[in-house]
C-alpha cells in the first residue's frame, strides 16, 4: 500500500510518565488490537491503557494523544506486515508476475493469524468520521499513497515495454487499489483463505495483454 509514515519512526526520549521497561512495539501491537476490535472513535483511553498495561499519563507522555497513538499504530502495522510485499513488487523486473505475487501475498497477509484481519488503513475509512480531522485526513492520504504506489509500478511496466503504451495508468492503479480494498473488506467478513487466494489470482486478468514490443 506504500503508505507514508503516520508518525516518526524514532522513539521519543523517555519522559516522566512512561513506565519502567516500556516496550513501544509491544504497546503498539496491543493498541492495534483495540483499534481493530472497536474502531478508532469507540476505543477509549481507558480501554487502550488497560490493553497496553500503562496509565493515561504514560500514554500521553509516550504518544501525545489518542489520534497520534492511532496513526503510529497504523504506521507500525503497515511497515510490519506490508513492507516485504511492496519491496518484492518493486524489485520484480516484470510487472505481470510482480502484480500477481503482490496480490497473492496480500491474500495471505489479510488473513494471517499474526496480523489484524483485513487492512487497518482500508477499514479505518469506515470507522473514522470526517469530524476526527487529524486522523481522517492522515488515513485518506495513506490510501491515496497506496494508489500512487501502484501507478508508479505500472508506469515502470510501460517504460520497460511490458505494458502497452496505451495503458490508462490512473484507471488501472485505481482498479488495483479498489481490488485490494475489496479483498480487505471480505477478509474482515470472514472469507476463507482458499477463496481469497482465488480472488487474488484473478487480479492478473485486470492487466492489459502484454505489449507486443516486449521480447
Amino acid at each position: 500500500m506504500n503508505l507514508p509514515s503516520a508518525a516518526p519512526s524514532t522513539v521519543p526520549r523517555p519522559s516522566k510518565g512512561r513506565p519502567r521497561g516500556f516496550d513501544r512495539s509491544e504497546a503498539l501491537e496491543r493498541a492495534l488490537d483495540v483499534f481493530w476490535r472497536l474502531g478508532y472513535e469507540p476505543a477509549t483511553i481507558a480501554e487502550l491503557c488497560t490493553a497496553m498495561g500503562i496509565n493515561p499519563p504514560s500514554l500521553y507522555a509516550a504518544f501525545g494523544n489518542k489520534a497520534k497513538l492511532f496513526l503510529e499504530a497504523v504506521d507500525f502495522y503497515d511497515r510490519k506486515y506490508w513492507d516485504a510485499a511492496r519491496v518484492a513488487l518493486e524489485e520484480e523486473a516484470d510487472v505481470y508476475p510482480g502484480i500477481e505475487s503482490f496480490f497473492a501475498d496480500a491474500a495471505a497477509i489479510l488473513l494471517s493469524p499474526r496480523a489484524p484481519c483485513g487492512c487497518l488503513v482500508v477499514l479505518a475509512a469506515i470507522n473514522v468520521s470526517p469530524e476526527s480531522t487529524e486522523v481522517y485526513e492522515a488515513v485518506r492520504s495513506m490510501r491515496r499513497a497506496g494508489k500512487t504506489f501502484f501507478a508508479q509500478r505500472l508506469q515502470r511496466g510501460v517504460e520497460d515495454g511490458q505494458l502497452p503504451a496505451s495503458t490508462d495508468i490512473a484507471v488501472l492503479a485505481a482498479t488495483l487499489k479498489a481490488m485490494l480494498e475489496g479483498m480487505s473488506i471480505q477478509a474482515r467478513d470472514g472469507i476463507g483463505q482458499a477463496e481469497l487466494a482465488g480472488v487474488a489470482a484473478h487480479v492478473i486478468k485486470l492487466l492489459p495483454p502484454r505489449s507486443t514490443q516486449h521480447p
